[in-house]
């Protein structure tokens, strides 16, 4: 019988202990088979800083290392310059990305530092106790704002990858959802290309992953699978917003048509 699919060495075996309708599960799986997939698990790290994702070092089966809460891209960009051949990615949530590390991720991108890091965006911070974080959206409730997020108060939700797209350094940005099978399928892809970026030493690579919170959300996993599709995915567009290796096609056709004016 030709075996079609099996269970990736990229995880660990260990039961993943997320709340029922969590998107981190697929995440994990999809990371782990894509580094098992391309043959870089045994020499790849991941860095996992403070929120649900720190669990990740438990459940994928290569080296990590915990950090603090939003110093993911620093962290990264520490162990690959010190050692270049390791393939490093950091995995974090909207409020650690965002927020805390903001600043961290925006610096990486613009250095064109040569990591990926694999963004969930679940519009809200999940296991310090679902307060409102940079992406929560326009009336979107939270601990932190019951009656919902408001522009007046708290203006309006960072959209990630077109912020980091205008950074020259920023070398391959994608933004994916969970909401479907043939989304998934898509933000595999996705981050194949990201670490193939990594790979092939071309800079920053970084895929924002829509996922759901049922918990935080206060819905049943198949609610909110319903807001991914309904709210986020108009608000944060799905799609392609650098690609490294279409500009240099573009450029490269540029440049040829320059020729034939000549």
């Amino acid at each position: 019988m030709k075996v079609v699919f099996e269970e990736t060495k990229g995880l660990t075996g260990v039961p993943m202990r997320y709340c029922p309708g969590c998107g981190h599960g697929i995440a994990h799986r999809l990371v782990a088979e894509v580094i098992e997939e391309l043959g870089v698990r045994e020499r790849s790290v991941g860095v996992v800083p403070v929120g649900c994702s720190v669990f990740l070092d438990e459940y994928i089966n290569c080296d990590g290392i915990q950090g603090p809460h939003g110093r993911g891209p620093a962290i990264a960009t520490g162990i690959k310059r010190s050692k270049p051949n390791v393939i490093v990615f950091s995995y974090q949530g909207d409020g650690d990305l965002a927020s805390i590390g903001m600043a961290e991720t925006i610096h990486a991108a613009a250095r064109s530092e040569n990591i990926t890091i694999i963004f969930i965006n679940n519009a809200i911070y999940g296991m310090t106790g679902g307060q409102m974080a940079p992406t929560t959206l326009v009336g979107m409730r939270s601990t932190t704002c019951p009656a919902g997020r408001s522009i007046e108060v708290n203006g309006y939700p960072f959209k990630m990858c077109e912020l980091l797209a205008t950074l020259p350094g920023a070398s391959y940005l994608a933004r994916t959802s969970l909401d479907k099978a043939a989304n998934v399928i898509k933000t595999k892809k996705a981050i194949e290309k990201a670490f193939k970026t990594q790979i092939q030493g071309k800079g920053f690579s970084m895929v924002e992953i829509l996922s759901p919170c049922p918990t935080d959300w206060g819905m049943t996993p198949r609610a909110a699978i319903d807001r991914l599709k309904d709210e986020m995915i108009p608000y944060f567009p799905l799609g392609v917003y650098r690609d490294w290796e279409k500009e240099e096609k573009e450029r490269a056709k540029a440049r040829e048509e320059d020729k034939v004016e000549a």
